[in-house]
Parts: structure tokens; C-alpha cells; sequence
């Protein structure tokens, strides 16, 4: 089968769909003679093109040659889809190359930092080694000639010296321990600022710890003639578990701070739960006359703080605190509160100084910054105590902040986490660490008595309620902005007149009325008033006891004050000693601790010891010596650890031994193995007929540390290498008395 077509429009039509938006022409040329092809097909146009195809034919003619040429009729586009694309591919090439490259330059580059970071590290931990090695070097070569001097001058003290030899001693004295507390405080920083600070985790009393705060600042705040207190809610547990040394410091440093730049007034430390400060919106002002409190008498009273004076934060005015009173006294503590393990406290340190200046405000806890410069000048200090205090707090996971007003004063708060304890954890934390139970419980003989508390101020009266209750006694409050009215109320509760319709029933056994109730020296005339206002005699109504800063020898030589004045400020164990002496108990040995830690006991427990001083420096073992001779002891000395152990080889007639850490050739805890070897191999030695006492072997003496480096001589140090106990130079009485106590208080 078969058909006709015409070749040359199926040839055109092929090669149009094949060149789509292209004509392609084709040509067939007979080239036998090459300089003159001969056009057999296709048109005969002369086109320069780039793109030409040229291809042999064969027509079976072997004299003739033949060749097709086919080329674009005109000159193709530029490719630039092509040219881009190439161009992207090369750049992505070159891009994924340069990013190899960097990679491993990179991966070079962070190794050798790397090592260059471990030889950093390692060149930074020896700094930092040799950092405290330098500190504790530095504090036990600056310590122990200070120990020296505060024991010579403690000694000098102690000879006949007339006033002026007294007040020089005493003033050189008070500046070495000055100098002491600053090495600390620099000491604090160092360790902090390298992350070496740490932090204890036992058991303390909250109100003997500001006790004791307030024992320090007494004469200082007497000379001023300002008022001090302190408050802790009743809803704070007795027995908290934090570290007690550094929250004493703490508040010890605001305290200080307070004392120094306040001149008139009061300072005020008060502890309350966070859980109720967060309970009570600090209302206005002028809220307090809206106030329904019968306590006031119904008229404006102005004295809303402590002192009367205006504070910087309203926080503590009696607005506040009344509200927190209440919510200590009615409200339930929540089940949460209760079986929590932790409880949030608020501490604030409020005062009526001269109150730092906004400029001055943003750098109050840079370390060795003060406002200005007068600041140094006029004070004194280094401006370091309130950035350690701070980062104490955050260490503690806490947080400080403050308030001020130039010409006002300042309030510093700081809220702070502790565990809940209880009094057998205190016991058990004392026999564990070589601790004489410092903190003699409270008398409970005036344990049901009642107390008519009359004040001018609300807030200074719920401080001396607070201070009668925890000795168990049972408060009333009067207050009143006149004497008059005030002598009328006391009247009427106690039973010259008729009894008031709301007074609480029951015999009241001592009236406390503040000197300067309501001004200066107005608690001594309220007396007088009281005496004209009754036919009774005075001896006749209950015990009449002033709360006073001081008093003129005037006030002193009356009958009915003598020995019936309580000195401020107040703390419980002070008002137990006046309260004994005016109701006439003399059980000594239930008396503040400040009896029990007195030289008294010291001499009781040291006389007739025999005691082994061991230091390589003469003045210091004389200053050891010194004060262990004061009480009774008889003292011997070695200079070195050597001359110790030969003379404690057993047998041998020391009863204790006070070792110095840090000396030449063997050191004190060197000494102190071998003189435990030497005392075990003694003991196998002695006879199974009765030479063990109490389950030690009696050859077994008990040694204390004496060392001025306060980084490196830890108890555990010490225990590893057998010590019994611990002192730190200088050392004092107090501190003397605790560590000898848990060693001799047994035998008596």
C-alpha cells in the first residue's frame, strides 16, 4: 500500500515543531566542488548564525559528495536561564566550600580556645588557692600579734590603773577589736566575691540571738540617748534551723549602721511572718483616728511609731501594727503554715537617722561606697558592711531592701527562708559540736502574774509586753496620751474605784510605767499623780517599776524606784533580774544567763586546773596564760608541738591543753595525733582493775585549738586529728567560757 506526499512540507513541518519559536532552514549542497557548493534544496540566503548542523549524505553517486546544513533562520536568544543557573549552582558550590572551610577553621579555633580555657581554668583555680591561702595566711599573720595586743591591754585592764591609764587602755581596747571586726568584714568580702562563703545549717533561738544584739549597742544607744527595741511576732517559731552567726551579723550590721547615723529617736527591729505582712495593706496616715481602739481614749493621737518621730516606711507606725498584732493574736495559723517544714520571715531595721540622699541611693550596696565623702568623715566606717549583709541575705535565698528619707531615716527589710526547729534539736547540736548550752531557759517563777503595762506610745507598749510575756506573765495595756487619764484608768483596775464594765478580772501584782511616757521624765510624775489620786499608800497598790534609759540621782534615791527601775533597752532576761530584786527572789542560779556566763562560773570551772598553753608565739601564750591564770587555773607553756608531747606522755598531770594551730616544724594537729597515739598505746598498757573512767581511758586529755585562721581551722579539722574544741583568737571570756564548759562542767 502506498500513497503520495509532498517531502518537502512534511520536512518544513517537522522541523518548525522541532525549532518551535525558531525557523530552521535547511540546505542541501553538492560540495564535489568545494569552492563552489552547488544549493540542491533549500533557499540559497547567506546567515551567519552561532548554531549550524552539518551532516554527509550519500546519493550512491561515488563522483558526487553531498551535505545537509541545517541553522537557525536567525541568531538564537541568550541563554540566561542556563547562565543563572549555572551561576547559582557555582555560587552554591562556593558558598557550601567557604562553609566547609569556616567549619573546620571554627573547629580549630574552639579546640585551641578550649585549651587555652583548661590552662586558664587550672591557672585560676591555683590563683584562687593561692588567693586563700593568701587570705588565711594574711588574717592568722594580722590576728595573732592583734591577739597579743588585746590581751596585754585586757590584762593591763585588770591592774591598778587610775581613770585617765582606765579610759586610754580601755579606748586602745575597743579600737582593736575595731581593727579585728574590719579584717573580718574584708575577709567576708574576699570570700564571697570567690564563692567560698558558707553557710550553716543548725538549730538557734531568734530572740536570744537579738538579745544579745541589743546587749552590744546598750551603752552606745545610752550615750545617745535613743531609744532601741526589738519585736518578733508570736507566731515565729522558737527554735529556727539557718545559720545563726551570720544572721547575727546581719542584723548586727544594720543595727550598727542605725546607731551610727541616728542621733534621736529609736531604732526598731521587728520580725514578723511574711504570710501576714502580706495579709495587711499599709492604710494611710490619718486612718489611725478612724481607728475604734479605747487604748487611744478616742482622741488623735500622734505618736505612731516607737519613739514619735516620723519614719521613712509607715510599716511599723501603730496603723500596721496593730493590724498585725491582730492577725497574730485571732487569726489561725493555715494548714499549709502549719505542717510546712519552712517558715518565711520579714525582718526590718527601721530608724529615725539622717537617712541617706536619692543621689546616693543606687551605690548604698556597693562594697566600700558611702553617700559622700563627709559620709567617712563624720561616721567613720568603710562602707562595706551593707554589701556583705546583702549578699548574706541572697546567699541565704532571701532578698534586702530599704527605704530612706533625708532627714527622716531609713527602714532596711529583708525576708528571709529558715527551717522550723525544735529545743531537742538545740541539745543535740550543742553535745555535737563542743558546745556549752549557752542560753540559760527563763526564770518560770513569775510565770501567772499580771502586769499592767502603762505608755503614752501604743507601739512602745506592745515592745515591753511582748518582752513580759515571754517570761510567762500575763499583760495589760493602758495607753493614753495624758498622765491624768492615764492615772485614772490605772485607778480604776486596780480597785481604788469603781471597776470599768470591760476591764480584765484579777489582782494585778506590778504596774510598769516608761520614764518618758508622754514626754521627758513624765513616767516619774505619774507616780506622784497616782499618790495624790488615791487614799491608799503606795506600798499599798501593786509594785510600781520604771522603764528607763537612765536616771539623775534624784530619781535613783526615790523610795518607790529603788531597785524597781528596769534599764533599757529591754530584753527578757534584764527585766527577770530587776523583777527578782523587786519582789525579792534571789535564786541565783535561775537568773539570766548573763549570770551563768559570767567570770564567776569561769573561775568555778578552771580553779586548780592544770592547763598546757601551747603556742611558738611568747606574747600570745602570755595572753593565754594570762586569762587562764585570771580564774584560777595553773598554767604551764610549750613553745612548741614537740615540747607538748613530751610533756603530755602519759602518765602526766594536765587536766586540759590549749594547742596552736599554725607552728613551725609540727603543727598543731600533727601534736595532737601523736599525742593520741601515745595515748592509746598507754592505755593498753594500763592494768583492767579500774584505771577507765566513764568509758575513756583517764590518760585521754582534752585538747582545744587556739588559732587566729578563721578559713582553714574547721572543726572537722580539728576532730579528724582528735581535738575536743575550738577557740579562735582573740579570744574572750564568753568565748573561753563555752569551750571549757563542755570539758569541766561534768565534774562539777
Amino acid at each position: 500500500m502506498g500513497g503520495a506526499f509532498d517531502f518537502e512540507s512534511l520536512v518544513e513541518n517537522l522541523l518548525r515543531q522541532l525549532a518551535e519559536s525558531q525557523a530552521i532552514i535547511v540546505n542541501v549542497y553538492d560540495i564535489t566542488n568545494k569552492s563552489n557548493p552547488l544549493v540542491m534544496y533549500g533557499p540559497n540566503i547567506s546567515i551567519e548564525t552561532a548554531v549550524s548542523h552539518t551532516s554527509k549524505l550519500e546519493f550512491g553517486d561515488p563522483l558526487r559528495k553531498h551535505e545537509m546544513r541545517c541553522r537557525f533562520y536567525k541568531q538564537p536568544p541568550i541563554p540566561w536561564s542556563a547562565i543563572t543557573t549555572s551561576i547559582g549552582i557555582l555560587v552554591i558550590v562556593l558558598l557550601i566550600g567557604h562553609i566547609l572551610y569556616a567549619a573546620v577553621n571554627r573547629i580549630e579555633k574552639v579546640e585551641e580556645d578550649y585549651r587555652k580555657m583548661e590552662a586558664l581554668k587550672l591557672l585560676a583555680e591555683s590563683a584562687d588557692v593561692a588567693k586563700s591561702q593568701f587570705l588565711a595566711t594574711v588574717s592568722h599573720e594580722i590576728r595573732t600579734p592583734m591577739n597579743g595586743v588585746l590581751g596585754m591591754l585586757q590584762m593591763l585592764m585588770d591592774t591598778e590603773l587610775d581613770a585617765t591609764q582606765c579610759d586610754f587602755a580601755c579606748t586602745a581596747h575597743e579600737s582593736g577589736k575595731q581593727l579585728i571586726k574590719l579584717i573580718n568584714e574584708v575577709l567576708d568580702q574576699a570570700k564571697i566575691e570567690s564563692g567560698r562563703m558558707e553557710l550553716e545549717n543548725v538549730p538557734f533561738e531568734l530572740r536570744i540571738i537579738l538579745d544579745d544584739i541589743l546587749s552590744l549597742f546598750s551603752a552606745e544607744i545610752k550615750d545617745k540617748g535613743i531609744e532601741l527595741a526589738v519585736f518578733v511576732s508570736e507566731r515565729v517559731p522558737a527554735v529556727l534551723v539557718g545559720d545563726p552567726a551570720r544572721l547575727r551579723q546581719i542584723i548586727t550590721n544594720l543595727v550598727g549602721n542605725s546607731v551610727k547615723f541616728t542621733d534621736r529617736g529609736h531604732i526598731f527591729v521587728c520580725v514578723h511572718l511574711v504570710d501576714d505582712e502580706n495579709r495587711v495593706d499599709v492604710p494611710p496616715e490619718r486612718s489611725v483616728e478612724s481607728v475604734d481602739d479605747e487604748e487611744l481614749d478616742g482622741s488623735q493621737n500622734s505618736c505612731t511609731t516607737l519613739s514619735g518621730l516620723e519614719a521613712a516606711d509607715e510599716k511599723n507606725s501603730w496603723a500596721t501594727f496593730k493590724l498585725l498584732l491582730m492577725h497574730g493574736s485571732s487569726e489561725p495559723i493555715s494548714t499549709s503554715l502549719e505542717t510546712s517544714s519552712t517558715v518565711n520571715l520579714v525582718f526590718s531595721v527601721e530608724d529615725t537617722g539622717v537617712g541617706i540622699p536619692y543621689q546616693a541611693q543606687e551605690r548604698v550596696f556597693m562594697p566600700f561606697m558611702q553617700a559622700d565623702s563627709s559620709t567617712s568623715r563624720n561616721y567613720g566606717g568603710t562602707g562595706i558592711g551593707l554589701s556583705i549583709s546583702r549578699c548574706l541575705v541572697e546567699l541565704m535565698k532571701g532578698e534586702m531592701t530599704f527605704v530612706s528619707k533625708p532627714g527622716v531615716g531609713t527602714t532596711f527589710r529583708f525576708g528571709l527562708p529558715l527551717k522550723k526547729g525544735d529545743s531537742s534539736m538545740l541539745k543535740k547540736h550543742a553535745e555535737a559540736n563542743w558546745r556549752h548550752p549557752q542560753n540559760a531557759p527563763l526564770p518560770t517563777k513569775f510565770k501567772g502574774k499580771r502586769a499592767l503595762v502603762v505608755d503614752g506610745r501604743p507601739v512602745r507598749s506592745q515592745v515591753t509586753k511582748y518582752h513580759l510575756q515571754r517570761l510567762g506573765i500575763f499583760v495589760e495595756i493602758i495607753v493614753s496620751n495624758k498622765c491624768s487619764s492615764a492615772v485614772s484608768r490605772v485607778m480604776m483596775r486596780c480597785g481604788t474605784t469603781n471597776y470599768s464594765s470591760n476591764c480584765t478580772s484579777g489582782n494585778i501584782d506590778m504596774i510598769l510605767i516608761d520614764k518618758d511616757a508622754w514626754g521627758p521624765d513624765t513616767g516619774v510624775e505619774f507616780s506622784d499623780s497616782l499618790k495624790k489620786q488615791t487614799d491608799a499608800r503606795l506600798n499599798g497598790l501593786p509594785k510600781l517599776i520604771l522603764l528607763a534609759m537612765s536616771l539623775t540621782n534624784e530619781e535613783a534615791s526615790k523610795e518607790e524606784f529603788r531597785d524597781k527601775t528596769v534599764m533599757k533597752p529591754l530584753r527578757a532576761c534584764n527585766i527577770a533580774l530587776y523583777l527578782q530584786g523587786a519582789f525579792g527572789f534571789r535564786n541565783h542560779r535561775s537568773q539570766a544567763r548573763v549570770l551563768i556566763e559570767g567570770p564567776g562560773s569561769l573561775h568555778n570551772l578552771l580553779s586548780g586546773r592544770h592547763i598546757l598553753v601551747v603556742d611558738d608565739n611568747k606574747v600570745n601564750r602570755l595572753v593565754a596564760a594570762g586569762a587562764l591564770v585570771k580564774f584560777g587555773a595553773q598554767v604551764e607553756c610549750a613553745e612548741s608541738g614537740k615540747e607538748a608531747i613530751l610533756k603530755l606522755q602519759p602518765p602526766h598531770k594536765f587536766d586540759a591543753c590549749f594547742m596552736d594551730v599554725q607552728m613551725p616544724e609540727l603543727d598543731g594537729f600533727e601534736a595532737t595525733r601523736r599525742i593520741r597515739k601515745a595515748e592509746i598505746a598507754a592505755s593498753e598498757r594500763l592494768p583492767r582493775n579500774g584505771d577507765v573512767k566513764n568509758g575513756k581511758h583517764t590518760y585521754r586529755v582534752p585538747i582545744l585549738a587556739m588559732t587566729a585562721d578563721v578559713i582553714q581551722a574547721t572543726r572537722e579539722e580539728c576532730t579528724r586529728c582528735g581535738m575536743d574544741g575550738y577557740v579562735s583568737k582573740p579570744f574572750e571570756e564568753e568565748q573561753l567560757y563555752n569551750a571549757v564548759a563542755v570539758l569541766f562542767d561534768s565534774a562539777h
